[in-house]
């Protein structure tokens, strides 16, 4: 089990929290990589959903994308114009497929395909719940489902748990794209897109679990060698 000094445990707290405030709102732009020689694998998170509007718990519940998650996935698409894609992999719930969909209006000829390995994060017994509630019920408690790496909550995934689906998805993708030297887009979820972010960017288990992964409206791009 990974244990946090204060120092830590505060930092996840203050996450906790913040993205209660501002779901989806990043501190920086996510990262990408200038130059055509090499294929590229494009990642980003599905729009604004019911869910995230009343600050619920969706994990695997199919919450549909509001108006204001349809627009960013509409920005997402002008961002993504110029870009070469062949593939977009998504999972199986509707904010993900959705969110692709929109993202690639203006791609012609893109295969869709399904992966559930990037699924959301199984919250358990907490899905469904308000997070404003459980957090004023057991702060630290909710605090540590939501941000700690191996802290799984009741019947649910932890973070760790997510990366043993998430990490050979991404081994299998960097194959994949090298094989085939194709452009992939990847159509993912919260924490989902941690992990993935992790395994290209070596984060650290910290700064993972701290990360805020935009709601639609911009992309993570890397360079595959």
């Amino acid at each position: 089990m990974v244990n946090f000094d204060k120092k830590y445990f505060k930092q996840i707290y203050k996450a906790a929290i913040e993205s209660i405030k501002h779901p989806g709102k990043s501190a920086k732009p996510l990262p990408k990589e200038d130059g055509n020689d090499y294929p590229k694998i494009y990642v980003f998170r599905h729009g604004e959903t019911f869910d995230n509007l009343k600050r619920i718990h969706s994990g695997l519940r199919d919450s549909k994308l509001t108006q204001k998650g349809i627009n960013q996935a509409e920005k997402l698409s002008e961002l993504l114009k110029g870009k070469k894609i062949d593939v977009c992999i998504s999972s199986s719930l509707v904010r993900s497929k959705d969110t692709a969909k929109i993202a690639l209006k203006y791609h012609k000829g893109v295969k869709f395909e399904t992966d559930d390995r990037i699924i959301e994060r199984d919250y358990g017994k907490l899905t469904g719940r308000s997070k404003v509630k459980l957090m004023k019920e057991s702060p630290e408690k909710e605090a540590l489902y939501r941000r700690g790496y191996d802290t799984p909550p009741p019947q649910g995934e932890s973070l760790k748990d997510v990366e043993s689906r998430v990490l050979p998805f991404c081994e299998d993708l960097v194959k994949r794209v090298k094989r085939d030297h194709i452009n992939i887009a990847v159509s993912c979820h919260g924490n989902s897109m941690r992990a993935i972010r992790r395994y290209f960017e070596n984060m650290s288990v910290l700064e993972e679990l701290t990360a805020e992964n935009p709601l639609g409206q911009d992309y993570a791009e890397y360079s595959i060698h």
